[in-house]
């Protein structure tokens, strides 16, 4: 798939940074849909032959390994200085090709409030072109599209009595979490193939297309910079067997490279906080105050976790299985809280050094999903190997924690019920059920990250957002021949893992650039 860094050419129509989530997508429909050349620049290796990429069971022990980038979200104040990991993929297919295989869309409410052209019945078409959904195509899925998705077949014990728990709490079973509402307790949809194996965007969209001449991949190839005559994208700098070297973009760059790279990136091609920039020593090329602002992810509980009645077993699926969403206010909208099955522990240093955990365990992990809280990402230095500071500011609206904190009670009454009576003698950390105050510490000891970073180059949701570094069609502000594709463009969360909004994303994306070739 992967072409020699000695065969590249000087030029390419289109140069697309990143060969993730997003960058796979636009690249397969612009040889789909177009004459175009498209080369496709990816820092990491290729995904070919690696084995605990292609075993959905193994999709843990990549995080913190040679496939990740390794970042870490700075101490957070509201998490008593801890510092949090935040995998990102570093390998052909990106944070696909190294997340837990999650596909949802959230509620639609979620894109209402993203602006001109993005509300869920403008996207819901895109969304359904990227699926071949196992139950078909219908009103709400699509089938026959690049990301096979799925569900278990036989899910863990441990998953499937997640259903009968919240069903017996008064929280509805529901068939497809990606249709009309998503509120209740559903089996996971997952990327996996009819295989087994990960089905990552890799897979789905750059693979088929592997072959045809107009298509470029070029591996182990960190991006440096933009290439700028006056204020239009002409070039990328990038790396091939550690020498850089420039190359051209006939038409557009097209940034993939993710909501913590695509705005390093900018800022170090002088796009950007004009004042940041002057204190850097960079140039400024186009003032974007927007640029690494407005980080949001979704806080995520390190597990609450209970003692099995006897081992486990082998993993099955991703070691998981089922999914609950359910409302923290019952006069809320949508759903804002949502857990999952772990087939195992899942606790930090932090939390098992309080709650020693048993031989066998198993967890079921709340997060919210409805988080408020913003944060950011900044340069420390004008170099590209210059660490970046990212900073979600977890905990920091009241309301955050005010979730959290009813999360952990609602888990531990779920194994409390009838369906995990055979399952677990009771809960292993926290050991008991906590006051108020005890639950809010636990909650800021044992807040971790989805891995759902987004929102650093926002798009513009009114055309009034002084803010907004994108318009409604993804060209960046101020900037021609620039395009943003990636998770960084969200202007807020959604209620959901962000893989699909991500591919949603880039599939309209590559849909404005054919129209505009």
């Amino acid at each position: 798939m992967t072409t020699p860094a000695d065969a590249l050419l000087p030029a390419y129509d289109y140069v697309i940074v990143g060969g993730g989530s997003a960058g796979c997508v636009v690249a397969r429909r612009l040889i789909d849909n177009t004459d175009a050349t498209v080369l496709v620049i990816e820092a990491g290796p290729s995904d070919a032959g690696i084995a605990e990429i292609a075993d959905p069971a193994r999709w843990v022990s990549l995080m913190g390994g040679p496939y990740d980038w390794g970042y870490a979200y700075a101490p957070g104040p509201h998490l008593g200085g801890r510092v949090v990991p935040i995998p990102r993929g570093k390998v052909l297919g990106g944070s696909s090709s190294i997340n837990a295989m999650l596909w949802y869309r959230g509620h639609p409410s979620d894109y209402d409030g993203w602006g001109d052209g993005w509300d869920f019945s403008s996207v819901l078409p895109y969304f359904k072109r990227a699926e071949d959904w196992e139950g078909g195509a219908s009103e709400w899925r699509g089938a026959g599209g690049p990301l096979h998705i799925g569900r278990s077949k036989d899910p863990h014990p441990v998953a499937a009595a997640l259903l009968q728990a919240s069903d017996s709490l008064g929280v509805p079973v529901i068939d497809d979490p990606n249709g009309a509402n998503n509120e209740g307790a559903a089996l996971s949809n997952f990327n996996i193939g009819r295989d087994g194996k990960r089905w990552s965007t890799a897979r789905g969209y750059l693979a088929p297309v592997s072959e045809n001449p107009r298509l470029t991949v070029v591996t182990g190839s960190p991006v440096l910079r933009i290439g700028l005559a006056g204020t239009r994208a002409v070039s990328v700098t990038h790396l091939t067997n550690g020498r850089s070297r420039e190359t051209r973009a006939n038409v557009e760059v097209i940034l993939a490279a993710g909501a913590i790279d695509t705005p390093r990136l900018m800022m170090l091609s002088g796009l950007g906080p004009a004042e940041t920039l002057r204190s850097l020593g960079l140039p400024v090329v186009a003032d974007l105050p927007g640029v690494g602002m407005n980080l949001q992810d979704h806080p995520l509980l390190m597990g609450v976790n209970f003692a099995a009645t006897d081992p486990l077993g082998p993993v099955r699926d991703n070691g998981g299985g089922t999914m609950v969403n359910w409302k923290s206010d019952p006069g809320i909208a949508a759903p804002d809280l949502h857990a999952f099955i772990v087939q195992g522990p899942h606790a930090g240093a932090e939390v098992r050094a309080a709650w020693p955990l048993p031989e066998h365990v198993f967890a079921i992990s709340p997060g919210l999903m409805g988080s408020k809280s913003r944060g950011f990402m900044q340069l420390t230095g004008p170099n590209p190997d210059d660490p970046v500071i990212l900073q979600p500011n977890f905990l920091a609206e009241p309301d955050d924690l005010a979730a959290l904190t009813t999360a952990v009670d609602f888990v531990i009454e779920l194994a409390a019920t009838p369906a995990y009576a055979r399952l677990t003698t009771g809960p292993a950390a926290p050991s008991r059920r906590l006051g108020k105050k005890e639950r809010e510490d636990f909650v800021r000891l044992s807040c971790s990250t989805f891995f759902h970073c987004c929102g650093t180059c926002a798009m513009d949701t009114g055309g009034t957002d002084a803010n907004a570094v994108v318009d409604p069609m993804l060209r960046v502000r101020g900037v021609e021949g620039l395009r943003i594709v990636d998770a960084s463009v969200i202007p807020t969360i959604p209620t959901c893992n962000t893989l699909a909004p991500v591919v949603m994303i880039a599939e309209r994306a590559a849909e404005f650039i054919a129209e505009a070739a």
